[in-house]
């Protein structure tokens, strides 16, 4: 019986050389120069003015709230159909979540609701890339100028993402990248702070390293944190992104031929629309009967083939629900009927008919 995994990394020469090069050096902690070189070649990917390298997506997020100055007293948009590190970010400033729903055909979140939910305390939206797929920028931005509140930008699942030719993560104020091992660029543990404003990056790679002032040795004039990447992670990262191009044209073969080979009879997938272009972390299908998502993730396990269940909303959770201010349709029905695929740019092309096959029998 054939194992195909939801998701395997792609790693190769490269990060094992540039590995071996921190142990033989002993540079194996914050500092060494990978950690500069990631930082720049995520500019350069990105197109962002600066990169701040940390030790994870969740803690990226963290530093971009308090870069923006979120806090106490504070509300911040968050689209409930999400990955729970959103709202975490948030409840660890002490601000609070305001959820909202999300659009059917995008999955992103609605920029009409969140137009409604804005209040005087209201700070800042979170836009979360789900998927890969884009949030409605455009539309996000001009809310939020008129209402002079910040955008922070989720793209822990969207690096490679764009909208036109303008990558994610250079809309807002500030944008966050994970790198994870299930992540399209991963260095086993990691993220990042990317955007177009300097002065954010810059308060954020000021807290990432303990709150030191700068011009004086041991002198930490702020409560920071110790938030850096390692000079590893960041040579893998460094091996990855000299895969990056090929990485990104892979996945798409993947998603394409997914969504040429899955009878959308049963299930449809989650594919890009006006003008943004998907980088499709996570190939995934909304069944067209919610009631058979369990029964077609047993089918497939049962056939060697792992998949993931599309996010619980944020609001179901115990620890949020309070913040929970009426129903949420369309991020319920997705969270019901959302399957991930196995997506690795490691699949061949047997591999992604076998699984377009197997959906198509269990329905069949």
């Amino acid at each position: 019986m054939k194992n195909i995994p939801v998701y395997e990394p792609m790693l190769g020469s490269a990060e094992k050389a540039y590995v071996k090069e921190c142990l033989d050096s002993n540079w194996i902690s914050s500092r060494g120069r990978f950690i500069g070189q990631f930082e720049g070649m995520l500019g350069q990917v990105t197109g962002s003015a600066d990169a701040v390298a940390v030790c994870n997506g969740t803690v990226a997020l963290h530093l971009a709230l308090l870069s923006l100055g979120i806090g106490p007293g504070d509300e911040v948009i968050v689209p409930t159909f999400t990955y729970i590190a959103s709202v975490n970010a948030i409840a660890y400033v002490g601000a609070t979540p305001v959820f909202v729903d999300s659009l059917t055909d995008s999955w992103q979140i609605d920029p009409s609701a969140v137009e409604r939910a804005i209040t005087p305390r209201t700070r800042a939206i979170m836009a979360v890339h789900l998927y890969g797929q884009p949030s409605d920028m455009l539309q996000l931005m001009a809310i939020a100028e008129r209402n002079d509140i910040f955008v922070v930008e989720d793209c822990a699942e969207a690096i490679g993402s764009k909208i036109g030719e303008k990558s994610v993560g250079t809309f807002g104020h500030i944008g966050t990248l994970s790198f994870f091992g299930n992540k399209t660029i991963t260095t086993g543990e990691g993220g990042a702070l990317i955007g177009v404003h300097p002065e954010y990056l810059t308060a954020a790679r000021k807290l990432r390293g303990q709150g030191l002032a700068g011009d004086r040795e041991y002198w930490h004039d702020v409560v920071g944190y110790n938030y850096r990447m390692t000079n590893i992670c960041a040579a893998i990262g460094v091996g990855q992104l000299e895969n990056f191009d090929y990485i990104l044209s892979k996945k798409r073969k993947i998603a394409e031929q997914y969504r040429s080979q899955i009878d959308s009879k049963y299930a449809k997938l989650h594919w890009e629309i006006g003008g943004t272009t998907n980088s499709f972390w996570m190939c995934t299908i909304s069944v067209n009967d919610g009631g058979s998502r369990d029964g077609l993730r047993e089918f497939l396990k049962s056939r060697g083939i792992e998949t993931r269940p599309g996010f619980y909303p944020a609001h179901m959770m115990p620890m949020y629900a309070r913040f929970s201010s009426g129903h949420y349709p369309v991020a319920c029905e997705l969270a019901a009927k959302a399957v991930n695929l196995p997506s690795s740019p490691l699949l061949s092309e047997d591999d992604v008919a076998y699984v377009a096959d197997m959906v198509n029998k269990f329905f069949g």
